[in-house]
């Protein structure tokens, strides 16, 4: 991969992070790459718009806030909770159903807010917990078994294979658990930005139009209030946008085209500078994501993380 990023102080390249970029029009063909666009990923909750969009096709019966929920990596917060437990209370279960591992909120603040008010971990909290609840009422809704519902040879995990095989014109590797417990599927960068534009040019089928009503009505249900990915939906109408553990990042454009990005090292401090830079590239003006982080010398800004492409 090529270095992407570097984090300078007072004029001294400090440390590199390499990476890898993508964009492909709205057919999934690559406009331009940056390093190897063929590099195979774990794009981690990139995967939760392809895994939504399999339960749809299986009759998953939510639109707007909790069809959001169901592709979200959400903060924790309160209303993400009251989604959660609404989408659960439709399949006729409680969060004992739920299989995330216990968690504590994924943004720091609400994770602050939490433990100042005495609370802790708890599966609900698991910023996977609306995809779950939602594969869980998928489950019920087609009388499949809910106690197995992360095994990968479970007709509700088949289906989701199934979506992603279309969706990324290729058989998934590697492949692997993802940290919530679900079945991870690998692609290349570009499969994974294929994948986004197909959704996001509404050609991927059945529940396609349900799915980018809801991705872009409610972007702070796909992940927070105080969260990048949300503010960047707001900055840029007609954009979506999905990040994913170990520093990818992936965003449906207004025009139909698609860009994907990892970030080799795993690293999220260059992440946003990085995704700016990409949609700068396409064409995208995106003022709010192309702020550089500051490098602090003391209380005074000594530096930044500078994209180098």
């Amino acid at each position: 991969m090529d270095v992407v990023a570097e984090v300078v102080r007072s004029g001294f390249v400090e440390s590199r992070h390499r990476g890898a970029a993508v964009h492909v029009d709205p057919g999934g063909e690559v406009v331009w790459a940056l390093g190897d666009p063929s590099t195979l990923i774990f794009p981690r909750s990139c995967n939760k718009p392809i895994q939504a969009l399999g339960m749809l096709r299986a009759g998953l019966p939510l639109d707007g806030e909790l069809l959001a929920l169901a592709m979200a990596s959400h903060s924790a917060e309160e209303f993400h909770l009251e989604g959660v437990r609404a989408i659960l209370a439709e399949a006729g279960l409680d969060e004992s159903a739920l299989q995330t591992p216990p968690s504590y909120p994924l943004d720091p603040h609400v994770h602050a807010d939490l433990l100042r008010a005495g609370g802790g971990r708890a599966p609900i909290r698991m910023d996977c917990s609306g995809k779950h609840a939602a594969m869980l009422l998928t489950c019920v809704r087609n009388d499949w078994p809910v106690t197995t519902y992360l095994a990968p040879d479970h007709p509700l995990q088949q289906l989701i294979t199934e979506t992603f095989v279309e969706l990324t014109d290729a058989a998934p590797w590697p492949i692997s658990i993802d940290g919530c417990g679900a079945p991870l599927l690998g692609t290349s960068l570009t499969g994974l930005a294929r994948a986004i534009a197909t959704v996001r040019g509404e050609a991927a089928g059945v529940g396609s139009d349900r799915l980018l009503a809801a991705w872009l009505a409610h972007p702070e249900h796909v992940s927070g209030t105080g969260r990048a990915e949300r503010d960047l939906m707001r900055a840029v109408p007609g954009l979506v946008a999905k990040s994913g553990a170990e520093s990818v990042y992936v965003a449906g454009l207004p025009d139909g085209s698609a860009v994907a990005l990892k970030i080799e090292d795993g690293a999220e401090r260059p992440l946003h500078a990085v995704m700016g830079r990409v949609l700068e590239l396409a064409g995208i003006d995106a003022p709010i994501v192309q702020e550089r982080p500051a490098v602090l010398g003391g209380a005074a800004t000594v530096g930044e993380v500078r994209t180098t492409f």
